[in-house]
């Protein structure tokens, strides 16, 4: 088995299905389902919210008994932290991307794969973290 953190993006495909990738996430979930555990942490759940009035909703759209909650760790937000470095001193704006840096880092520091359409930023990031995402 292989347990999968599904990334916000992901989610917010199949959640809210106006983007181009619904049907391919909707299948990756599924596929990644059947496999092992789908996994979010408080970074996943706080970007899906902004798509709903309640925490009710959310909580609905996202069963715990499909996606288990997993607090991240001191060592995941510690490599986050370096990987945003490492990303600034390349030349990465400020825009918003430490969220997918705590990701990623989970995702490492756990040993899990990674469902995510964003393969070029967390292959360079976190190069140990088998992804699922698209060609």
């Amino acid at each position: 088995m292989a347990d999968v953190v599904v990334d916000s993006k992901v989610l917010l495909d199949v959640l809210l299905p106006v983007s181009a990738w619904s049907e391919w996430s909707e299948g990756a979930i599924a596929a990644a389902g059947d496999q092992g555990r789908l996994i979010i942490n408080a970074v996943i759940f706080a970007e899906v919210s902004a798509g709903y009035a309640k925490i009710e909703d959310l909580e609905a759209a996202l069963p715990r008994q499909v996606f288990l909650r997993e607090p991240i760790s001191d060592e995941a937000a510690f490599l986050a932290g370096k990987a945003f470095v490492a990303y600034r001193r390349r030349g990465g704006e400020r825009r918003s991307p430490l969220p997918d840096f705590l990701i990623g880092a989970h995702a490492a520091v756990a040993g899990y794969k990674l469902l995510t359409r964003d393969r070029a930023r967390y292959r360079t990031y976190f190069p140990t973290v088998a992804l699922i995402a698209p060609d």
